[in-house]
This record gives C-alpha cells, sequence and structure tokens, in this order.
C-alpha cells in the first residue's frame, strides 16, 4: 500500500488528501452531506452517483431487483466506473453509502491501488427488503464499516467484517435549520398538532391512527400514507428540506420514530428534527436515551401509540413546556460535535491506513 497524507478537519487545516464519495447526491441523503462536509473542510472530494447504478428500463430493472437478489441493474457497470474513478482521482478514501452498488470484485481491485475502503451503512443489510446476497459478499471488502445502529455491530463481524464501528447518524446545517413559516398563508397551511416525515411503514400506520381518531391535526410527510384508509386524510405527499422546515416549524410537536424492519435504535430524523427546532415526542429505545438523556430533559419519550396520544394532548396544553423542550434538544444537539462534518472526522480518523 502506497504512503497516504493526513487530512485534519481542526481549524480548517488542509492537506493532499483526497475522497471518492459514493451516493446519492439529493439534497437529503448522506452522499450529498458528505460530500458538502469535505468541501467545506477544503478536502478534494469527488462522487459517484449511485443513482446511475439502477437506470434501464422498467424490465431490466425489475428483472434485477426481483429476480436477482436486489441487484441494480447497472451494478457491474457501475462497479467498474467506481474502479477507473479511484485510478483517475488517486482518492486516499473512497467512502461508500448504504448498500453502495460496488461488487466485491471491485472493491478488492480498489483495495490493490492503495485506496482506503470504507462504507457508512445507513441501512441494515438484513432487513428483509434490502438483502442482496451481492452485498453480503462486498461488505466485507471494506476495510472499516461504520454502522448507525447498535443492533447488528456482532452480525456484521460475525460476517467476515474487518473493522466494525457504530457511528451514529448526524445532522446538516446547511439544511437542518429554524425556518418556520413565515406567513399567513405559509401559517395556516403548515399549522398542526403532530408532524411526522417519513414512509408508511405498517407498524408506523399503526402509531399515527390513533393519533388522528383522537382527533389530532395529523400532518403526514413521506410516500404512501395515502393508500391506508386510517392515515389518507393526513397526507401531505412528499417534501423537500424546505418544506420539511417549514412543517416542523409550524407543527406544535413533531413524532419521532424508528424503523424495525431495519433494527434502528434512531434515525436521521434523531438529528436534524432538533437541529431544525421541535418538540420531540422519541420513541423511547437505548440509542435515543444515550443521545437526549433521561425523559423530559429534553424529549418526551413514548412506548406506544396510547402513550403516544396521551403525552400530545399534554403537551398541547402547556405550551411553555413544548418551548423548553424545543430549546433543549436543540442545544443538546447544536452543541455535541453531531453535524456531518463531525461524522466524517471520525470516519476519516478512525479509518486512517497509517
Amino acid at each position: 500500500m502506497r504512503d497516504r497524507p493526513g487530512v485534519s478537519l481542526g481549524g480548517g487545516c488542509v492537506t493532499s488528501a483526497s475522497i471518492l464519495i459514493v451516493g446519492n447526491p439529493g439534497e437529503v441523503h448522506v452522499g450529498r452531506h458528505l460530500l458538502q462536509a469535505a468541501q467545506e473542510a477544503g478536502i478534494r472530494a469527488t462522487l459517484c452517483d449511485t443513482t446511475a447504478a439502477y437506470a434501464g428500463s422498467k424490465v431490466q430493472r425489475t428483472y434485477s431487483w426481483r429476480l436477482r437478489g436486489h441487484r441494480p441493474a447497472n451494478l457491474a457497470a457501475f462497479s467498474r466506473q467506481v474502479v477507473t474513478a479511484c485510478r483517475d482521482h488517486n482518492p486516499s478514501w473512497i467512502i461508500a453509502t448504504g448498500l453502495a452498488p460496488v461488487d466485491a470484485e471491485s472493491l478488492r481491485a480498489i483495495g490493490e491501488v492503495g485506496v482506503r475502503r470504507v462504507n457508512f451503512l445507513t441501512d441494515d443489510p438484513w432487513n428483509r427488503a434490502h438483502y442482496a446476497p451481492w452485498f453480503m459478499e462486498a461488505v466485507t471488502e471494506y476495510d472499516t464499516v461504520f454502522t448507525p445502529r447498535t443492533a447488528n455491530v456482532d452480525d456484521l463481524r460475525a460476517l467476515g467484517c474487518r473493522q466494525v464501528t457504530y457511528l451514529p447518524f448526524a445532522y446538516a446545517p446547511d439544511i437542518h435549520f429554524s425556518d418556520p413559516p413565515a406567513t399567513t398563508n405559509e401559517r395556516l397551511h403548515f399549522d398542526s398538532d403532530v408532524v411526522f416525515v417519513g414512509g408508511a411503514d405498517p407498524d408506523r400506520v399503526e402509531w399515527m391512527a390513533p393519533l388522528i381518531s383522537a382527533g389530532f391535526r395529523v400532518a403526514l410527510y413521506g410516500g404512501y400514507w395515502e393508500r391506508h384508509s386510517q392515515t389518507r386524510r393526513a397526507a401531505r405527499g412528499m417534501a423537500d428540506a424546505a418544506t420539511v422546515r417549514k412543517a416542523i416549524g409550524g407543527g406544535a410537536t413533531t413524532l419521532c420514530l424508528v424503523r424495525r424492519a431495519n433494527r434502528d435504535g434512531h434515525s436521521m430524523r434523531s438529528f436534524e428534527v432538533p437541529a431544525i427546532g421541535a418538540c420531540m415526542l422519541v420513541e423511547d429505545t437505548a440509542e435515543h436515551r444515550e443521545i437526549f438523556g433521561d425523559s423530559r430533559n429534553a424529549v418526551d419519550y413514548v412506548n406506544s401509540p396510547e402513550d403516544a396520544v396521551q403525552r400530545v394532548r399534554v403537551l398541547l396544553r402547556d405550551r411553555c413546556e413544548r418551548d423548553r423542550l424545543t430549546r433543549s434538544a436543540h442545544a443538546l444537539i447544536a452543541s455535541g460535535h453531531h453535524t456531518w462534518s463531525d461524522r466524517l472526522k471520525t470516519m476519516l480518523e478512525d479509518g486512517r491506513p497509517w
């Protein structure tokens, strides 16, 4: 392995090292956040857009996904593209996000030219919706796997991953900031009792239905809420980052749930919501308690849909308590080194090859 220069993100110090990020450049995705963090630190960074791996006709995509083990239609071609990018840009690190469409053979080739291979594993690869034999082979080729869930650390080690480290999600200060409704029309449009941002997983529908039945004004942003009779009237459709900021700013409370199928103990929203500013009702998990501390220190924990109904009812009657929790959660996250720049620093320092 050839010698590699170091990288320091502290105090704006910059070296000649560079990073190749394999991820989605969309504004809400980790690939974009890491690219932004690298650029702000003055680190040379290039991004290989993973959406290219999923291109092709509907027939090609469906065949490859359903009959070839959740395989992206252009996995081989995109993997070769990443290898070529490593040779062209000569990065010190490749940081792949999630179930990145880079096959094991290509990761071995990247390692042979001295590039440090890192994966930030945004999803649980044992989730039935994601499970892919090609990825289970590929993930063991990374030098370091960072996972934002404690539940699969031992599984990844047993699979054969070289180094596995728990690393929570984070927030992006340029996207996740306070931006409440500013006009009368905006205030009327975004006014609600409970906001939730995320897809309509079956277990999440079970949380939302009692809140809606209890008469609360619930605003649901994300995919598939309109498909369920219990949640259809609360569905607000997909939302970009600006809409999410307005929605959270216009809601009295925001509910933060994990994805059970993903074995989550927290989610991206666990950091994004307090950074924007909200009175949070948070699903009670060990990871959430590690982040936020004891109950009502910064958030109000809930253990069931019925518990959520009760706590929302109490909080709606107490504006002072809602404001206190909002300020406390924001201060805790904003002062706690929870930005994507902080996470990138950890990835580079913990995974350094010298």
